[in-house]
């Protein structure tokens, strides 16, 4: 086989695993948008906001030891012991649990009704104080995060494609783990939202939030709910792609990779997420390895931007997104 297609094949499986992380996120959007009608800017600080917080259990550093020190005088430096990274998964669920009624609690229960520009609005306030508690709380110091998934090549894949090809193919163990962990993911998101009753009352409340309100649905219930899975959500985007570069406050820039994909598969299609990040991977990956070279490189930086501004061309709503009607 000549080694351009082998080349191009390495390229296609390492776009699509990109691509599974790029759904990761964009997952989040679609839940929170289906429930309520909001596109959440906070999602991608959500995620680093739970791998901040996943770290500091972890290491068993002292929430705003920094602020603590500075303003007391003190010299706190962690509790001194290590949290496994089990426990330490469950308790930042908890704080996102607790994040989402937060949430509810003091902004989405006062804007019902209100028009979306308004709820998108509230969002981005609520990505900037995400960003600076995340700060305040853990610092703003590069962390490694390791929950123990495995990384580096596999070495069986390797093998194998050296023997019948004399070519090993190199793909991360961390993102086949990160495509197992997608996969799942959706699987359950989607049995959720088509057979229980929290599911069914999470699309009611996405089409009229009046009329759900009017049959008995608790509206803030759903919202507390959605906001909770989408905290999970983001907290495993944040564990992959802390896991994979790092726990920074650049790991919130990720969300701009989840709009393309969001373009793409729809914004209330949660297989539309997945398809889109596939998409969105695998284009970029071989728009650079065909044509980057032609062109100087850096493609990847606009490729999926330049997709999505053709898709929003000619089908708005996306592959999976559903077309709306308005009658004038």
């Amino acid at each position: 086989m000549p080694d351009q297609v082998l080349f191009a094949l390495e390229v296609t499986i390492n776009g699509l695993m990109a691509g599974v992380l790029y759904a990761l996120v964009a997952l989040g959007f679609v839940l929170i948008f289906k429930a309520s009608g909001i596109f959440n800017y906070a999602q991608g600080v959500m995620a680093l906001f739970a791998a901040l917080t996943l770290v500091g259990i972890m290491e068993g550093q002292v929430p705003f030891e920094h602020l603590i020190n500075a303003t007391f005088g003190t010299g706190i430096h962690g509790f001194g012991w290590q949290v496994p990274a089990i426990l330490a998964i469950v308790l930042t669920v908890v704080v996102m649990v607790i994040f989402a009624w937060v949430v509810n609690w003091l902004v989405l229960r006062h804007l019902v009704g209100q028009e979306p520009i308004i709820l998108f609005m509230a969002t981005i306030g609520l990505a900037y104080f995400l960003e600076g508690l995340g700060d305040m709380m853990w610092g703003s110091d590069i962390r490694t995060l390791d929950v123990g998934l495995p990384q580096g090549i596999n070495t069986l894949v390797d093998q194998v494609t050296f023997d019948a090809f004399g070519y090993g193919l190199f793909i991360d163990n961390l993102d086949i783990s990160a495509t197992i962990i997608a996969i799942v993911l959706v699987a359950a998101l989607v049995a959720f939202s088509q057979y229980t009753k929290e599911g069914r009352a999470l699309r009611a409340v996405a089409d009229d939030h009046q009329a759900a309100l009017s049959v008995g649905i608790s509206l803030n219930f759903i919202w507390v709910l959605t906001w909770s899975i989408a905290g999970f959500v983001a907290l495993v985007a944040g564990i992959v792609w802390g896991a994979k570069s790092g726990v920074q406050f650049s790991l919130s820039l990720i969300a701009l990779k989840a709009l393309p994909v969001l373009m793409l598969g729809g914004f209330t299609s949660i297989p539309g997420a997945i398809v889109g990040g596939l998409i969105i991977g695998v284009g970029e990956k071989l728009f650079e390895f065909w044509v980057g070279p032609l062109v100087g490189g850096a493609t990847e930086n606009w490729f999926a931007y330049v997709l999505a501004l053709v898709f929003l061309v000619f089908r708005p709503q996306g592959l999976f997104g559903e077309r709306i009607i308005e009658r004038v």
